[in-house]
């Protein structure tokens, strides 16, 4: 393991405990979620991820087929992860399953988007090729 995988590694791990501990501290403290300190947790779960996977915190050492092979397929499976979460949490924020009797619009519409974003964008992507 190279000196800058081992040093982006330490670096995002340190960042990602010094955030999530912040967030904890405010919420046992104060009784609030800090949404912060959970973007910037999200920010740095990614930069440690992409230290462990390719050994920089932007995660673009990606050269030979192999790893574009596994950005892509991780891209797309990360997209139905995505899709799924964005579902769940509205059907469980709601507490129902008629689309009539939602009242988070924004959300419904981001779910609703979710449906069409890839089919849309693979469309598009294949006139490039065509």
């Amino acid at each position: 393991m190279g000196d800058l995988k081992k040093l982006s590694i330490i670096l995002s791990g340190a960042m990602l405990v010094l955030v999530g501990g912040f967030g904890l501290f405010k919420w046992f403290q104060n009784g609030i979620v800090d949404l912060n300190a959970i973007f910037a947790g999200a920010l740095a779960l990614g930069f440690l991820f992409n230290s462990l996977t390719w050994g920089d915190m932007q995660g673009e050492k990606a050269t030979d087929e192999l790893d574009m092979h596994i950005k892509t397929q991780s891209a797309k499976i990360g997209y139905f992860v995505l899709m799924i979460l964005a579902l769940l949490i509205l059907f469980i924020s709601e507490g129902v399953v008629n689309f009539n009797e939602i009242k988070n619009i924004p959300l419904a519409v981001v779910v609703c988007l979710s449906l069409a974003v890839l089919p849309v964008t693979e469309f598009f992507y294949s006139k490039r090729f065509r």
